[in-house]
């Protein structure tokens, strides 16, 4: 009798691993790149969410942190950076989209997400939107609180962007960034508020959708190519054009702008006034870098509304390129990246339109 109930008891225990190995078999792989932030950052206290340590948990640690990933996802991590995001550098964008291309490849992997410091979360996505060559769901997260903090934001964080990773719905949709229970699409996402867990917004054109119950609910889509339609390719890129940004305001000169170009940069975003104005300084001092092989790209630091072609400058004229509705910040990515393709600045302006 006995032997009797031990092998059925052995039965169900082989049926019920059977089951849960099929079951685990049925789930999305999502690999977790991280590189570090507040997200892997720890205070001196569960109530110190200013003055924390970014940087110091590893992948691993934050996986075993949130154990109901298993629900949706089969996950593995790999630690490319631990830094804080104010650190990143181009050379840190090129190691970090050659490896998410590298992946993406797999057949096995069938959604990556980044965890990532929130200072420069909207840059990485919009440079890994112009240079992953793939369809597969790219989701980029991060918190605002360290992960020793009441009510850390990062463990919720993390489990709705491997769930958006995971999810076929999310094919072909851009790469993405997943904070606060919304979703946004990278080219529009930009941080409003320096403490705030709802920071993320896309103010002009909006979220592209919730996360509800581990579960993405999208409303709308961009119309501007990105990933896998785009034309750069930075497979082989070590470096890219120096690009920086000098900002308008009041009483402007052109201090910045002749630093710059003497530490050798090839490109200027000017984050100008209103609609990109320039002072009269500003203007003459940038027609003639211009004419000097300069790139000139002209935005505007009010952060919502287009920098229109010809509206506060004779662009024709001058020959410089207008942001359209990117901010600067994400100016500058764009036109380091249309500079490893062109020199013609129509070319680079279409682009602009474009992405």
């Amino acid at each position: 009798m006995l032997t009797k109930l031990f092998q059925r008891a052995l039965f169900v225990a082989i049926t019920c691993s059977a089951a849960a190995t099929w079951a685990a078999d049925k789930l999305p792989h999502v690999v977790i790149l991280a590189t570090g932030g507040t997200i892997a950052g720890t205070g001196a206290t569960s109530t110190t969410t200013v003055g924390y340590t970014a940087a110091k948990v590893g992948v691993e640690k934050l996986i075993e942190a949130v154990p109901e990933l298993k629900q949706v996802a089969n996950v593995s991590g790999e630690q490319v950076f631990q830094i804080a995001s104010e650190n990143m550098t181009n050379e840190n964008w090129l190691t970090l989209a050659k490896r998410v291309n590298a992946l993406l490849k797999q057949s096995d992997v069938d959604g990556i997400v980044i965890t990532h410091g929130t200072d420069t979360i909207e840059e990485t996505a919009y440079f890994l939107n112009l240079t992953v060559k793939s369809k597969k769901p790219v989701v980029i997260v991060g918190s605002m609180r360290p992960s020793t903090a009441i009510s850390a934001d990062g463990p919720i964080n993390l489990y709705n962007a491997v769930a958006v990773a995971g999810s076929p719905d999310s094919v072909n949709r851009g790469v993405l960034v997943a904070m606060n229970d919304e979703i946004l699409g990278a080219r529009d996402v930009t941080k409003t508020n320096t403490m705030l867990a709802n920071t993320f917004r896309s103010p002009e054109l909006g979220d592209l959708g919730y996360i509800v119950s581990g579960k993405p609910q999208y409303y709308r889509a961009t119309t501007k190519k990105h990933t896998a339609d785009t034309e750069f390719d930075v497979s082989r890129l070590e470096h890219l054009p120096a690009v920086d940004i000098a900002y308008g305001s009041a009483n402007a000169n052109t201090l910045a702008i002749d630093a710059f170009v003497a530490a050798g940069d090839v490109g200027i975003v000017y984050a100008g006034t209103g609609d990109g104005s320039l002072a009269t300084p500003v203007r003459a001092r940038l027609t003639e870098l211009r004419q000097q092989g300069v790139f000139i790209l002209r935005s505007s630091r009010v952060g919502n509304g287009p920098t229109l072609r010809n509206g506060e400058n004779d662009d024709d004229k001058t020959d410089f390129v207008v942001s359209d509705t990117l901010n600067p910040q994400k100016a500058r990515i764009l036109l380091m990246l249309a500079l490893t393709k062109t020199k013609d600045t129509k070319e680079i302006q279409r682009m602009f339109y474009t992405y």
